[in-house]
């Protein structure tokens, strides 16, 4: 029997198919990647259920709503052993009378809108400007390069507080603010990238195919800065939570009664000897998230960088 030929988009199907599930298998492998996709999973279970899950609108002042509730009440479980007599709040209340366990689920709704807004926005724009200046070169280059130094040469949380001062404090400032501080450094990513990609010799064979350069940059060249990418904008996520948490403890961020983690923290960061609970959980949950994007990350670098030289 003769063999069967493959078209050369058949071929060119398979082998991204195979790609895909080498790289799968790799990040599967990865002990770091497998925890913080597991406790993303749990975020964004709490994210997308927290209509479901929490028992209180998070803003819902629960005075003459139960009776014999109190601000700053602790955590109480009846299974745990509380009064039946007790109203339960597994995380207590906060010193506006509101459920403290339904604050932190709808909290989780901002900090993961934050995260990949702000990053979105930034790898969309740090992508252009990249592209452009390691494709361009010359004094393009020396241009969008010189500009990108003068934004990392201010610490990006101080530079965020300056712009959201200037506009006007606010959740959309804040993210607009924190984007912006961190477009330099995925520009810089993508150039480093496309600096090396584009002297491989099947660049050199588009050109030489005539192929225009806006042809070769996206066809032949952003496939590649892909991966460092995705690892940078993962480990990205988290840091973008956090420098968001920072500005709403500061004021200038999420405003009340939104709840943001941030912002409770900052409502309540006078109580963290009476009233620990209501500084411990908000700060537990960004240490959370956090860390689940930075595992997240670290395990992704090890599974797409090829000279770790993994098997599949």
């Amino acid at each position: 029997m003769a063999p069967v030929s493959l078209s050369d988009e058949s071929q060119k199907d398979y082998r991204s198919n195979s790609l895909w599930r080498l790289t799968l298998r790799r990040i599967v492998r990865q002990r770091n990647a497998v925890m913080g996709m597991i406790i993303l999973a749990f975020l964004l279970i709490a994210a997308l259920g927290a209509d479901i899950i929490a028992p209180f609108d998070p803003n819902q002042v629960l005075i003459g709503v139960e009776e014999g509730i109190k601000k700053r009440q602790d955590p109480c479980i009846h299974l745990f052993g509380c009064p039946k007599d007790q109203p339960q709040h597994i995380m207590g209340t906060d010193g506006n009378v509101r459920d403290q366990f339904s604050r932190i689920l709808y909290g989780s709704r901002v900090s993961l809108m934050v995260g990949f807004t702000t990053v979105g926005f930034a790898i969309i724009i740090g992508t252009l400007l990249g592209s452009i200046s390691g494709f361009a070169g010359g004094w393009i280059d020396n241009v969008i390069m010189r500009v990108l130094d003068v934004l990392m040469a201010f610490p990006s949380l101080l530079l965020a507080i300056t712009i959201v001062s200037v506009l006007g404090p606010g959740l959309q400032n804040a993210l607009l603010a924190i984007a912006i501080v961190t477009i330099p450094v995925y520009a810089r990513v993508v150039r480093a990238s496309v600096l090396s990609v584009k002297e491989m010799p099947y660049v050199a064979a588009s050109r030489a195919l005539g192929g225009s350069p806006l042809h070769i940059l996206v066809s032949r060249v952003l496939p590649n800065a892909i991966p460092p990418l995705i690892v940078t904008a993962t480990l990205g996520i988290g840091t973008a939570i956090l420098d968001a948490a920072a500005l709403s403890f500061l004021g200038l961020g999420a405003q009340p009664p939104m709840a943001e983690w941030g912002t409770m923290l900052g409502s309540e960061r006078n109580q963290v000897f009476t009233a620990p609970h209501l500084v411990l959980y908000p700060g537990i949950a960004i240490m959370l998230t956090v860390l689940a994007f930075n595992l997240l990350g670290d395990g992704l670098r090890d599974a797409i960088d090829p000279r770790l030289g993994q098997t599949p």
